[in-house]
């Protein structure tokens, strides 16, 4: 099997068990907290995940490329993709690179939203 396509593989693997995991942790909050409470508990913990695991796969100095997908890209990412931006916001300001942080972020949250009211007024024309 051609290592891409194993990497695909371990993606789409990872897609799914993410998104199964956001839609049961989400409604096992329900009953708990409310929207957006229960967002803003899969981001931190997605986010939480990720910076763990890709702290301990750097360290490792071996490759781990279709762990790597699975957990970082597909798991993390069809459970929330907040985890990515979050340790890319982290790596920027680790690397000292504060102002690049800061607009990232908050660029990241203001134009996240402004598509999001965008999104609705095209929606608002269709019929």
């Amino acid at each position: 099997m051609p290592s891409s396509y194993r990497v695909v593989m371990m993606i789409a693997l990872g897609s799914a068990v993410g998104g199964v995991l956001r839609y049961l942790v989400g409604n096992t909050l329900g009953d708990v907290v409310q929207v957006p409470w229960r967002t803003f508990v899969i981001n931190v913990t997605g986010s939480f995940v990720l910076g763990a695991f890709l702290y301990w796969s750097e360290r490792q100095g071996t490759d781990h490329a279709g762990l790597r997908a699975f957990v970082a890209i597909g798991l993390c990412g069809g459970y929330t993709t907040f985890s990515t931006f979050s340790y890319e916001t982290v790596v920027l300001l680790e690397t000292g690179a504060y102002a690049r942080a800061v607009t990232y972020a908050l660029g990241s949250v203001v134009t996240s939203v402004a598509a999001v009211f965008a999104g609705f007024g095209v929606a608002k024309l269709l019929p």
